[in-house]
Parts: structure tokens; C-alpha cells; sequence
């Protein structure tokens, strides 16, 4: 393949759009090492003294590890129920057709339409009233009934690729059907599963509104929640607030990183089927 003209101007634009989508990257770690009056005076500016201070202070005002330590908890146990639930309720649904099924998944689907708004009060509600409220096990169980839907409808569609001759041929070798889930089925979906996790834990990891009415134990802010102390009605503490933000993507930016060569494996196998 030759190196054209066309190829040089794509990839210039490629490279161009790219810097484009680092400028708030730039804004949000530039300013976070400055002072407040420094970051009033000219936010887009170089730090003229690099105050690391920042990062130490917003680690223990907020009392960072014990909101990672939440956030992480949260995402984690929510990913591991979504995962199993939403794979082995779409194999199910692929596997056994018929108008139930068809009924039960148009269901799951046009709960992807409702907003949370529509539903944030019946749900504190009943919530306090079967004892799920401010605790990390009562907000997995909400993570699961909002993120069910979509990973569902990504797990059915890819299941449908697989072919149904591999599981038939391990029932024939005596595979109970739990087994040709877990061992035959379920390490094929490892794509899926892969843009299913990342999916959700872009969602669950940064997530305000839902913590915020479940998590009143200061002693259970996530980090999202944390971090929103620095900005309240008539003070934003801008040089806290950029700091506190850096420390709560650094963890998710490293969560991609360890997961690149998946997803790309993910998209190339994605692209095969």
C-alpha cells in the first residue's frame, strides 16, 4: 500500500480532531495546579508555580481512598450482576423463541426510553420502605434494574452469532445446561462482554444523581460526590474541584488503558462474526 496524498491529509485531520478532543484534558489538569487567582486571572495559561498542594489538600478534605474505595465497590459488584444476569437472560431469550420471549425482551428494551427522572421518587420511596436505602448493597440492586436493559439487548444481538451447533454438540456429550452456559457459550460472548463492562463502568463510576439520593452516609460518597462539595451555591473552590476531578478519571483513564488490547480484539472479532 502506497503512501498517498489522501492518506498524509487524513491522517493531519485525524490528528487535529484528536487535539480538539484533549483541550478540556488540558484545561482540567493545567488548572488544577494552580491557584485560585491564578486560574481566574487566565485559566488557559501554563501554571506559572505548579502547586501539587492541591492533589494533597483534596486528598484529605474529601477523604479520597475511603470515596474511591465506595466507588470502586459499587462499580465492581454491579458489573460482576450485570454480566451474569443480563448474558444468561438474553442466551435464554435467543435460545428458547417464542411470543413470551419476544413479549419479555420488547419489555426489557422500552425500558431504555424511561428517563430517571420519571421514576427518582417512586424509587426513593420504595426504597426506604424495603430497607435498600444509604447502602452500597441497595444501590447495586438499583444499578442492576437500570443497566439490565441495555446490556441485555448488546448481549442478545451478539448471541444470536453463535452457533447453536456447539451447544447442541455438547449436550449430546452430556453437558447439563448450566455447564454449556458457563463453559461453551459464555467465553464466546468475551467481546461483548468487554463493551458491556466498559459501558457500564463509564456509567456506574461517574454517576451523580443516583448516589446522591441513595448515599446520604457521608461515610458512602462516592467520588462523584466527593467531589461536588467543592462546588457549592455561592462558593466554587475551582483549584479543589479541578484536583479532586484528575484523581477521580485517573482510575477510569488507567481502566482503558489495561483494556485496550481487548477492546481491540473485542472490535476485531466483532468485525469477523
Amino acid at each position: 500500500m502506497h503512501y498517498t496524498k489522501r492518506t498524509f491529509l487524513l491522517e493531519v485531520i485525524a490528528i487535529i480532531i484528536a487535539l480538539i478532543f484533549l483541550i478540556p484534558f488540558y484545561f482540567v489538569i493545567v488548572n488544577s495546579l494552580k491557584s485560585f487567582s491564578e486560574i481566574l486571572v487566565n485559566s488557559a495559561a501554563l501554571p506559572k508555580e505548579v502547586l501539587f498542594s492541591n492533589y494533597v489538600k483534596v486528598w484529605q478534605i474529601i477523604n479520597f481512598p475511603k470515596a474511591f474505595f465506595n466507588s470502586f465497590i459499587i462499580t465492581v459488584l454491579s458489573n460482576i450482576g450485570l454480566v451474569v444476569i443480563s448474558s444468561m437472560a438474553a442466551w435464554k431469550m435467543v435460545r428458547t423463541p417464542g411470543k413470551f420471549s419476544k413479549i419479555l425482551f420488547i419489555m426489557f428494551v422500552s425500558a431504555m426510553v424511561i428517563p430517571f427522572q420519571a421514576v427518582m421518587i417512586p424509587l426513593v420511596k420504595w426504597g426506604g420502605m424495603i430497607g435498600i436505602m444509604n447502602s452500597i448493597p441497595g444501590i447495586v440492586i438499583m444499578y442492576f434494574g437500570f443497566g439490565v436493559p441495555l446490556s441485555l439487548f448488546l448481549y442478545h444481538g451478539f448471541i444470536k452469532t453463535v452457533p447453536i451447533e456447539i451447544e447442541e454438540s455438547a449436550r449430546i456429550d452430556g453437558c447439563s445446561q448450566f455447564r454449556v452456559f458457563w463453559n461453551i457459550v459464555f467465553p464466546l460472548l468475551k467481546p461483548i462482554t468487554v463493551t458491556v463492562v466498559i459501558l457500564n463502568t463509564l456509567w456506574i463510576w461517574n454517576d451523580y444523581l443516583l448516589p446522591l439520593l441513595v448515599l446520604q452516609d457521608p461515610n458512602l460518597r462516592t467520588i462523584p460526590l466527593a467531589t461536588s462539595s467543592f462546588f457549592a451555591q455561592y462558593t466554587k473552590q475551582w483549584d479543589m474541584g479541578l484536583a479532586a476531578l484528575v484523581l477521580g478519571i485517573t482510575p477510569v483513564i488507567i481502566f482503558f488503558l489495561f483494556l485496550q488490547k481487548h477492546i481491540i480484539k473485542g472490535i476485531a472479532a466483532g468485525s469477523i462474526k
